[in-house]
């Protein structure tokens, strides 16, 4: 069950970023944007570059989440319809986040989108696969990296911010500029930090479980600065930037993994 969940959730993500190529072409931001950092920011360019047109992008998108979805047919035949469930909501999400009518990504509540979609779903989704309920210990262990997956998105939205607001899609970045986008970043890393110091009060975590967090939290503070202009001498910052959020994310969801391994 845990295998069938991995790929099933990776090709999930792998066909919401595809989708969200198909979007993002639709809305005409990815062919406009000029300071993307590559390969973080500004799409794949599979499409802008030729190597396949946008219909066989929304095809290639749907299959992936075909895939997905025959794998959690077969997780449902073991643990039950409520796998079903569980799929459909992560599709649901993946969808609405780049295709119209909702496009949540240009309706500032993209970044929530992924935090739960990313985040607390498929974390909650893989306890109740291994222990049958849905309890407050999955919850507090998913809120970390959801933190951290959003961090992620948010940065990358900052060298788009020009191309998205051309094209009418008003990520955070957009709306609260460069200086409100390091605070709510500073504040998503905050939140993740927070949240592993509350279950190792409540004994759900081992002491030793805030030692990588902190460090963490220090690597996102310096990270932070780096938060600016994609063009100039500050572009190499957020590159550099870019790079440490998703090691922060790596690393952390690796030890709080490890440490919810040890805990009894």
């Amino acid at each position: 069950a845990a295998v069938l969940a991995l790929l099933a959730t990776a090709l999930v993500h792998a066909g919401a970023n595809v989708i969200n190529d198909v979007g993002d072409e639709l809305g005409g931001t990815d062919r406009i944007n000029t300071e993307r950092i590559f390969p973080y920011t500004g799409g794949s360019r599979v499409i802008q570059n030729g190597v396949m047109d946008l219909r066989q992008m929304h095809r290639l998108g749907w299959g992936l989440i075909g895939i997905a979805a025959l794998l959690g047919v077969l997780l449902a035949l073991i643990k039950g319809p409520a796998v079903l469930l569980l799929g459909l909501a992560g599709i649901a999400l993946s969808v609405a986040y780049s295709l119209p009518p909702l496009k949540l990504a240009s309706r500032g509540v993209g970044e929530l989108t992924i935090a739960v979609g990313f985040g607390v779903l498929p974390v909650m989704g893989s306890s109740w696969l291994q222990t049958g309920v849905f309890d407050g210990a999955a919850a507090w262990i998913s809120l970390p990296p959801a933190m951290w997956v959003t961090a992620i998105l948010l940065i990358n939205e900052v060298p788009d911010m020009r191309a998205d607001a051309l094209a009418g899609k008003r990520t955070l970045p957009v709306r609260l500029g460069v200086r409100g986008t390091r605070m709510v970043y500073l504040l998503l890393q905050l939140f993740a930090l927070a949240a592993v110091v509350i279950m190792v009060t409540r004994d759900q975590l081992p002491a030793i479980a805030v030692l990588v967090p902190v460090l963490l939290a220090a690597l996102a503070v310096a990270a932070s600065r780096g938060i600016g202009s994609a063009s100039g001498p500050e572009r190499e910052k957020l590159r550099a930037s870019i790079e440490k959020t998703l090691v922060i994310h790596a690393l952390g969801c690796l030890w709080i993994a490890a440490c919810a391994a040890i805990t009894p």
